[in-house]
C-alpha cells in the first residue's frame, strides 16, 4: 500500500513538470526577444529535467515494467494527475510569466521541504530542482514587478491574467489521505501546510506589482483526480504523437 501512495504522490509530482515544461516549450523561438526566448526555454528544459527524474523513480516504485517514457506518452488524459493551472493555454507573456511565479513560489516552498524527506531518491531529486527553481523564481517575480509598475498595457495584461488563473492556485493544497500519512512519515510534503507562506509570498508580490485579486473567484479543482479542461488533451495529442505513432523507435 505504501508503494502505491508514494507512486502516485511521485505521480502527481512528475505531471506538474512534465505538463507545465510542454507548455513554456511552446514559446521556443517566440519569446519577446530573444534573451528572453533563451531565458524560457532554459527554464522549461530544467522543469523537463525533473520531470524525467521523477518519472523514473514513479516507474522503478511502480515495478510493472513501465520506463519514464511510457508514464510521460503512453497515458491518457483521465490518467494525468497534474493540477489545472499547469495545462492551462500560455497566453501572451504575462499570463505565461504569471502562471510561473505561482508555479515558482508554491515549488519553492514544496522542494524546500522535499529536500529533507527521508526517502533519499526523493530527496535527492529535489535538492538539484531547489538550485533551478530558486532561479526561474526571480525571474518571474522580477517579470511580474516589470509588468505591473510598467506602461498601462503591461498593467491590464497582468491584471487579466490575475483574474483569469487565480481561480486555479487552491488546487495547489489539495491534499489526500495518503499523502498526509506519507508526510507523517517524513517521506511526502502535507500540501494544505505551505498555503500560508505562498499566500504570503504571492500577495506581497502582487501588492508591490500594484495588483489585486479577484474576492469571489471559485477555486476550481479536478486534475489531481484525472479531471482536466479541454486544454490538456490537445497538449497530449501534440506531446504524444511521434511516440504514439512509432512505439517501438529507438532514438
Amino acid at each position: 500500500m505504501e508503494n502505491k501512495a508514494l507512486f502516485y504522490y511521485i505521480l502527481n509530482l512528475a505531471d506538474d513538470k512534465l505538463v507545465l515544461a510542454q507548455r513554456l516549450s511552446a514559446w521556443t523561438g517566440h519569446g519577446p526577444f530573444l534573451e528572453e526566448d533563451l531565458a524560457l526555454t532554459n527554464i522549461a528544459l530544467d522543469i523537463f529535467g525533473t520531470a524525467k527524474s521523477l518519472l523514473e523513480y514513479a516507474a522503478k516504485i511502480e515495478g510493472k515494467g513501465r520506463t519514464e517514457d511510457d508514464l510521460a506518452f503512453f497515458r491518457n488524459e483521465r490518467q494525468f494527475t497534474n493540477c489545472l493551472i499547469c495545462e492551462q493555454d500560455n497566453g501572451d507573456y504575462a499570463k505565461t510569466i504569471l502562471r510561473q511565479a505561482f508555479m515558482d513560489s508554491f515549488d519553492y516552498l514544496l522542494y524546500s521541504q522535499l529536500a529533507k524527506s527521508k526517502d533519499e531518491t526523493l530527496a535527492g531529486i529535489a535538492a538539484k530542482s531547489i538550485k533551478e527553481i530558486t532561479y526561474h523564481k526571480r525571474h518571474s517575480h522580477s517579470w511580474v514587478d516589470r509588468f505591473g509598475n510598467g506602461t498601462e498595457e503591461s498593467k491590464t495584461r497582468l491584471q487579466t491574467a490575475i483574474n483569469e488563473l487565480w481561480r486555479f492556485t487552491g488546487e495547489f493544497f489539495e491534499t489526500t489521505d495518503s499523502d498526509k500519512e506519507l508526510a507523517k512519515q517524513s517521506i511526502a510534503v502535507d500540501a494544505s501546510t505551505l498555503k500560508g507562506a505562498w499566500e504570503k509570498e504571492i500577495l506581497t508580490l502582487l501588492q508591490k506589482a500594484n495588483m489585486t485579486i479577484p474576492l469571489d473567484a471559485y477555486m476550481q479543482t479536478g486534475g489531481r483526480k484525472g479531471v482536466h479542461t479541454e486544454h490538456l488533451g490537445f497538449l497530449l495529442s501534440e506531446m504524444q504523437a511521434l511516440p504514439r505513432m512509432l512505439p517501438d523507435a529507438k532514438w
